[in-house]
């Protein structure tokens, strides 16, 4: 599903080049629950953003299926980025005036399929998600893991073959992160969606089938063992 070859990124910071990825590799197998594991500061954010082609890495490939991602243009990027991948933010990205409800079926519309088969798709997700009954609410009627569940759903209205997510437990607390890996867990099991998290939760490493750790840029280590 997804393959990543000797991925560097460097950031230019003027006088001084952070390099916040160096020379990872790795694959990604289809139906897969990998967690990305590693300190603040060790590139687990970085990689995803590659990996969800959100950024452009300064060396290396990574390739979605059959396509390599890192030499195409940003519109077509972007078309993959919108027909393959679902990514999950920390910070939930939810339009506070929209509904639970319409936050959810608006990507859809992206893909100018119609709207009434979106909106119907929005209300089974956020059944699946367990908010059925919270999907005319508004963002500041839910609960933060509410609003991530919110988020989870949304990132599934395109049926995406992977689902990214970046820290989606760091703003939660015990009970409600729990709650919330349940849901990603849940959703890779019944429907086999391929399923990628960042974490530095010793804890959530129960959830992924995989595990692979960073420290400084590089892979340490991979389920337990040394790289």
């Amino acid at each position: 599903m997804i393959k990543v070859q000797k991925l560097t990124k460097i950031y230019d910071m003027g006088k001084v080049k952070v390099k916040a990825l160096d020379s990872v590799s790795f694959n990604v197998v289809n139906g897969d629950m990998l967690a990305i594991m590693g300190k603040s500061g060790s590139g687990k954010s970085t990689l995803l953003r590659q990996m969800g082609l959100l950024d452009l890495p300064t060396t290396g490939k990574i390739f979605l299926g059959r396509y390599e991602a890192t030499r195409l243009a940003e519109s077509t990027r972007a078309g993959l980025r919108l027909k393959y991948l679902g990514y999950v933010f920390q910070e939930y990205a939810l339009l506070g005036e929209l509904t639970a409800h319409q936050n959810v079926y608006l990507p859809g519309m992206m893909l100018n399929n119609k709207g009434s088969d979106y909106k119907k798709r929005a209300i089974e997700l956020l059944k699946l998600v367990g908010l059925g009954k919270r999907a005319h609410h508004y963002p500041k009627e839910l609960s933060g893991g509410e609003q991530q569940r919110v988020a989870i759903a949304r990132a599934l209205i395109n049926s995406p073959k992977v689902l990214l997510a970046d820290e989606p437990c760091a703003n939660l607390d015990t009970i409600s992160s729990s709650i919330v890996m349940e849901t990603l867990a849940k959703l890779n099991q019944d429907m086999k969606v391929t399923i990628i998290f960042v974490s530095h939760d010793p804890s959530d490493k129960q959830y992924a089938r995989h595990i692979l750790t960073l420290g400084d840029g590089r892979i340490i280590a991979q389920d337990g063992r040394p790289a």
